[in-house]
Parts: C-alpha cells; sequence; structure tokens
C-alpha cells in the first residue's frame, strides 16, 4: 500500500534541497494528482510513504532523475523513483 499526494514543496522539503527552475517547471506541468487509476504516460505522482516518485513511463523518469541527481549530495533522505510498468 502507498499512501500520500506530496506536492514539488513538499518533496523539495523531504529531500532539503530546492529543485531548480527547469525542474519546477517540467513537474508542475506533468503531476497527476488522481492515482486510482493508472499513472498516465508522461506524468508523474509523489507517494509520502514510501517516499517514492512513480513515472508513467521512462522518460520522464529520465528527465527527473537527471535533474535530482546533482543535488543528491545535499539531499537529507532518500527518495525512490519507480516507473509504473504499462498494462
Amino acid at each position: 500500500m502507498m499512501l500520500g499526494n506530496l506536492d514539488i514543496k513538499r518533496i523539495e522539503e523531504r529531500l532539503g534541497v530546492e529543485f531548480p527552475d527547469e525542474l519546477i517547471k517540467i513537474m508542475s506541468a506533468c503531476r497527476q494528482e488522481n492515482v486510482s487509476v493508472k499513472i498516465e504516460d508522461g506524468k508523474w505522482h509523489c507517494f509520502d510513504i514510501p517516499f517514492t516518485i512513480v513515472c508513467g513511463g521512462m522518460e520522464i523518469a529520465k528527465t527527473i532523475h537527471k535533474h535530482l541527481l546533482p543535488l543528491s549530495n545535499d539531499m537529507v533522505t532518500q527518495v525512490r523513483i519507480d516507473i509504473e510498468a504499462a498494462p
């Protein structure tokens, strides 16, 4: 079971870092609020428990990862990036 619906600000707070403007712009445009349905291709959702960004496809996962990687040494906790498998 996964719980939570974290927005970008809450993710930053949990990680203890500030996201670059480009990542905020990208993530703001493709966040999926409703997770009672499959995560759409190119969208993401962040769960609080476990702390996981679930992505609808490899491209959005790669994009988020690319922007988070340079911040990783400053993060105060870990976050997973998962890809929801296609049916």
